[in-house]
């Protein structure tokens, strides 16, 4: 966790109103403290694969108090996620997999459909949820659920005041969130020589925060 955003939870955890207000809110994605990645974890080789700056986005409309009904969506564009070898990059663009220079093919995307969560969101608690969505990787859709935990984040005026020059509003929303996929599932195929060394299942984890925009 990034240090100011250390210091605005710090904050808040002592002096955090006692509960969320019933108010619908649009909101976009903080890029600068956000992440997602991907772990494959093969016989012969462990490799992870990050998100770069900008190369992440998302939206997310949600209220606080029925935080069940939340919907959005978070991209991450493949051709800024390094796994640290060029070479092993390169191939994970190509044609053999993810074909990028198509631009439908590009992103990665989920939809959140649906939360199961416990409640409305209590400002600067940690509550764990189950986010129901569909996963599209190379156009090919599948219905996931992540297992995720959400932090409701709310600034009084002054903080807001102090932490605006680093993108946070006086609402915002922190999400963490794991799921798994292969792909099979999504009309791709190891290639017997890799086997070993890329496996079939995906490992997807994001770090990610809301801002509040209206």
């Amino acid at each position: 966790m990034t240090r100011p955003l250390q210091l605005v939870l710090g904050v808040l955890l002592v002096a955090a109103p006692s509960a969320a207000t019933a108010e619908t809110l649009s909101m976009k994605l903080l890029t600068n403290y956000s992440q997602a990645s991907f772990r494959s974890d093969a016989p012969l080789e462990t490799f992870v694969g990050t998100s770069a700056l900008e190369g992440i986005q998302g939206t997310l409309v949600v209220d606080p108090v029925k935080p069940q009904d939340a919907k959005g969506s978070v991209k991450v564009d493949m051709n800024r996620v390094s796994t640290g070898v060029e070479k092993r990059d390169a191939d994970m663009r190509g044609k053999s997999y993810l074909e990028t220079d198509v631009d439908a093919n590009r992103w990665v995307t989920f939809e959140v459909q649906k939360v199961e969560i416990a409640g409305p969101l209590q400002p600067g608690k940690d509550t764990p949820a189950k986010v129901h969505g569909v996963l599209t990787i190379k156009q090919k859709a599948v219905p996931k659920v992540a297992e995720a935990s959400v932090m409701y984040i709310k600034l009084t005026p002054e903080q807001v005041e102090q932490q605006k020059r680093f993108g946070f509003s006086g609402d915002n929303l922190k999400v963490k969130a794991k799921l798994t996929t292969t792909f099979t599932e999504h009309g791709l195929t190891v290639p017997q020589l890799l086997f070993l060394k890329v496996a079939n299942e995906l490992q997807l984890a994001t770090d990610l925060v809301f801002v509040r925009t209206q």
